[in-house]
């Protein structure tokens, strides 16, 4: 009766586990995920697992100066097929809904940055580069394929199948690792711009070149081929209709928000329907979900109302944790132990030639359109990533030639998309620093959780200085505080006693006061004037706390103390308000420098 170990014991109808963790987690899962018997506990459990790992990763490899991306999928390759298998295959599958939804939310604020303004700007760059970044490397990918293929098979007519398909696969580029890259590090600029639109609109070009390549290849691998014509149509019913979903979605969402909403949270489950109502339809009709979602972005963007525009930054705040589930998954999906040494060598030459492809086509493109020099020096590092389309063009061309090179083509795919969506936003992370585009997307709210009170300067001093002309001893006559401030910009002052400890402060609203009485100024000091210090801040306090403090005392000025109690300079509301002002107008420049 007795059974192996790591084998499922049946008592009493209680499962009793053995031997290692591995085997336990194999046996458990396949056997209690079947998500048509899954039992609530379970789904969470799982999502769970997922999340907690996947955030886990994320912060290790971003300790590490890594794009948190590559954490995830290293997270999901670990549990997943190539891995401890902790997510069965039959998991996976049945998660493929969250990747849709991922790549729908990406699309969506992908055409969010598609303005008018924008196309109209960088519109002949954008064809101009997209052509040749996707037909360049479609031929050299083609061409050298095809030539290693025939040494090793010595098949003329497979060979160039072979290098037909994986070049028109080849012209994909991912935009989810590549727009999450260019989110962390809040980037901005010509480079950046660029990014988005070539990412999002390149998978055209390759539904294109895949519809034309299949046909031939058909043919050439002894079949009847297929009707190119046909196969265009196919493309045009997809490209077309993903648009035209998208933009009346976006046309009906804009109008809807627009009329009747005005709660922030109800716009926000409008607006998620929406794209997950858009999604469904695109399922059911075959079409690219991608296309459509970044369609009703670029629709709201343009079209819509500026009520409803903060639409885009309610949603991308949904996004971090269906991110995470979507790269954990994708990494899960990987199985690298099923590459042969042929599939190794194609593979190998495939990321070769793309990469080189790639480089080549989005550097000559970026010369021929006058594009800005960071542009063309630095797209190369930006456009490694393939998933999504490259691996659904995979799975088509596996089921297109399942008796000949279909299997094949999907190993290829589904090894080069282990190395690439690893290196990849490690390059696109290179690329934007760079281009010195990382930390110019950000606004007033985003530099005040990035600065804290000793950051804050005024006529190019710190604030936060024992040295600071708004510190005072509590011996200093009262005319030598209206000297000072006829001198200096500070509105109010911090009283130290002989030890340079803080005692008190006098305000800008006291100091008029004392000004009424003119004929005692000259034998007031400063002790005189004081008032008791009510709250107070060191160097180290977050501005948004001090922001807080000003409100709920009533008050524009917190003295700082350092360690022991001593005066250490005043924060002035005006002043911390003229910092931040400055500090995004810098920023505003640097974007226009870089063109």
């Amino acid at each position: 009766m007795g059974q192996k170990d790591g084998t499922v014991h049946r008592e009493r109808n209680r499962p009793v586990y053995r031997g290692s963790i591995v085997n336990i987690f194999a046996e458990f899962l396949p056997e209690f995920m079947h998500f048509s018997k899954l039992e609530s506990a379970n789904l969470i459990l799982l999502f769970g697992l997922i999340m907690f790992l996947g955030a886990l990763g994320g912060r290790l490899f971003q300790k590490l100066k890594i794009p948190q991306v590559v954490g995830y999928i290293v997270i999901g390759i670990v549990i997943g097929q190539s891995g401890f298998q902790i997510l069965s295959s039959n998991v996976i599958t049945a998660l493929e809904p969250v990747s849709s939804i991922a790549l729908t939310l990406i699309g969506f604020l992908i055409g969010g940055e598609l303005k008018s303004s924008v196309i109209k700007k960088y519109g002949k760059q954008f064809v101009g580069i997209l052509l040749f970044e996707s037909i360049v490397p479609f031929f050299v990918v083609s061409i050298v394929v095809t030539g290693v293929s025939y040494l090793v098979t010595k098949d003329l007519g497979t060979s160039i199948a072979f290098g037909l398909l994986l070049g028109s696969i080849a012209s994909a580029t991912a935009p989810a690792a590549t727009t999450d890259v260019l989110k962390e590090n809040r980037t901005r600029g010509p480079l950046t711009v660029t990014v988005l639109g070539i990412v999002a609109m390149d998978d055209a070009v390759a539904l294109i070149l895949y519809a034309i390549t299949s046909s031939i290849a058909a043919s050439l691998l002894g079949g009847q081929g297929g009707n190119v014509g046909a196969q265009l149509l196919g493309v045009l019913y997809d490209v077309g209709g993903s648009i035209a979903i998208g933009s009346l979605v976006g046309f009906l969402l804009g109008k809807f928000v627009h009329n009747v909403m005005t709660d922030e949270g109800r716009i926000l489950s409008f607006s998620l329907g929406a794209l997950l109502l858009t999604t469904g339809i695109c399922q059911f009709l075959d079409l690219d979900n991608i296309l459509a979602a970044m369609s009703i972005g670029f629709f709201m963007v343009n079209f819509a109302p500026v009520k409803i525009r903060p639409t885009f930054s309610m949603v991308e705040k949904f996004t971090p944790p269906i991110y995470v589930l979507f790269f954990v998954l994708v990494g899960a999906k990987l199985n690298i132990w099923n590459v042969t040494a042929f599939v190794g060598v194609l593979a190998l030459v495939y990321i070769v030639c793309r990469t080189v492809g790639k480089s080549v086509g989005a550097r000559f493109g970026a010369w021929l359109t006058k594009a800005p020099p960071t542009v063309g020096k630095y797209l190369p590092f930006c456009l490694l990533s393939q998933a999504g389309v490259a691996i659904g063009l995979s799975i088509a061309a596996g089921q297109d030639f399942a008796a000949t090179i279909g299997p094949t083509i999907m190993l290829i795919v589904t090894a080069t998309t282990f190395v690439v969506q690893l290196i990849g936003p490690v390059c696109v992370k290179h690329g934007v620093q760079k281009a010195g585009e990382c930390g110019l997307d950000i606004n007033e709210e985003d530099l005040m959780k990035q600065t804290s009170v000793a950051d804050v300067t005024w006529s190019g001093q710190s604030i936060c200085s024992a040295e600071s002309p708004a510190i005072v001893s509590e011996t200093t006559t009262l005319n030598h505080i209206i000297d000072s401030f006829s001198r200096n910009g500070n509105l109010n002052y911090a009283v130290k006693d002989a030890d340079g400890k803080l005692i008190g402060v006098i305000t800008i609203e006291h100091l008029k006061e004392c000004l009424l009485i003119s004929e005692l100024s000259e034998s007031l000091v400063a002790f005189d004037v004081m008032e008791p210090v009510k709250v107070t801040c060191t160097g180290e306090t977050p501005v948004p706390d001090i922001y807080r403090q000003f409100t709920e005392h009533d008050t524009e000025m917190i003295p700082i103390v350092a360690a022991g109690g001593k005066a250490d300079g005043v924060a002035e509301k005006y002043a911390i308000d003229h910092y931040l002002h400055t500090k995004i107008i810098e920023l505003h420049k640097k974007v226009e420098a870089l063109g």
